[in-house]
């Protein structure tokens, strides 16, 4: 990673929009500078970016060791106020206007606030969305990584039948085998959802045991060396009944249809659009209760977000999930998700089998 690069990246699309832009800890952070997330709000720690000038880090005294031969740092002691020391920095008789994360923790906007009471304040995330939009080698090598994780987690999960397991039970498998198979851990809390509780689509595991009949929706992701995957697949236990087998097919196929339209130049909102239609053809489309899939990177859920109205045109190196589903309230849901890069050289980074299994 080019942490260098990076910045001046920023710094090129700060010009006319920000005097400075202030990071705080996160996979913003990680993304420009490589550096896993320290400290918390206890004590602020954060990175300043001027646009005519060196970045430099705020840092707790605490932390300085471990910044000093590769970042230019201010220290501030406990006894001291960071945001003093901030005002001291970038001190200027000018209106200053400065960029901030929309995640930015509230009580950390009033203490800017506070010390710039007549700074103009705007959002870095327009800018730094464009930034991580496209990925790079390295950035698809770490996320196929991932991907093959969740792949070898599947097949390790499926080689048994789940039966008499409690959701609770089957997710702390999953986050065992996750390690096992060299993730870093999950990217997300493993979703559980067995029989009725699969219609919700983010279900909480429970102690409710998996029986005998019950369609069992398993969403999960790996995280390797900070970045995520994430995968949905759909088993039946025991048998299957006809009407489980009619949704998976509808929601297979949609995907299929989805998958199809991945090609550099179209729109976003065709994707989406093309498993929708597919599933509203079957007489479900009330059953497909939200988007179609999510970009996927650093975080887990990042742009671009694959909904209908989305007209941002597919282009090489974007990265994001397709994952069509449908759930009848009180009786069943059915997810399939699959990691997708947009590339000449393939499309599908998870590639775990999406036959409905019956274990």
């Amino acid at each position: 990673m080019n942490k260098n690069r990076r910045l001046e990246e920023l710094k090129a699309r700060m010009q006319g929009y920000a005097d400075y832009t202030i990071i705080f800890p996160g996979s913003n952070l990680y993304y420009l500078t490589g550096l896993d997330p320290l400290g918390t709000m206890e004590r602020p720690f954060f990175l300043v970016v001027p646009d005519a000038s060196s970045p430099f880090f705020i840092v707790p005294q605490l932390y300085w060791n471990e910044l000093k031969e590769s970042f230019s740092i201010r220290i501030w002691k406990d006894e001291d106020d960071p945001y003093t020391l901030l005002g001291e920095e970038i001190k200027n008789g000018r209106r200053l206007t400065i960029a901030v994360e929309d995640s930015l923790p509230v009580g950390a906007f009033f203490q800017l606030k506070k010390k710039f009471p007549d700074a103009e304040f705007k959002s870095i995330n327009p800018i730094l969305y464009e930034l991580r939009l496209i990925k790079g080698e390295e950035e698809v090598d770490l996320i196929r990584r991932a991907s093959r994780i969740v792949d070898q987690v599947f097949e390790e999960l499926t080689k048994d039948s789940l039966m008499n397991m409690s959701e609770i039970e089957v997710a702390e498998m999953i986050i065992n085998l996750i390690k096992e198979k060299g993730g870093d851990g999950p990217s997300f809390d493993p979703i559980v959802a067995s029989g009725s509780n699969g219609s919700n689509p983010h279900h909480k595991p429970s102690a409710k045991k998996i029986i005998k009949g019950d369609m069992v929706v398993l969403d999960f992701g790996a995280r390797f060396r900070m970045y995520c995957s994430d995968i949905t697949r759909t088993v039946a236990i025991g048998n299957v009944s006809s009407k489980g087998r009619e949704i998976y097919d509808i929601v297979l196929n949609a995907q299929e249809n989805a998958f199809q339209k991945v090609v550099e130049g179209v729109g976003v909102n065709e994707i989406d659009l093309a498993a929708r239609r597919y599933i509203e053809a079957k007489n479900y489309g009330e059953y497909f209760t939200h988007r179609t899939g999510h970009g996927l990177g650093l975080d887990v859920h990042e742009p671009p977000y694959i909904t209908k109205t989305n007209g941002t045109n597919l282009k090489d190196g974007m990265v994001f999930t397709i994952e069509p589903g449908i759930y009848l309230p009180g009786k069943l849901g059915v997810r399939i998700e699959d990691d997708i890069h947009v590339s000449n050289k393939g499309r599908r980074l998870t590639e775990a089998n999406r036959e409905l299994l019956v274990l």
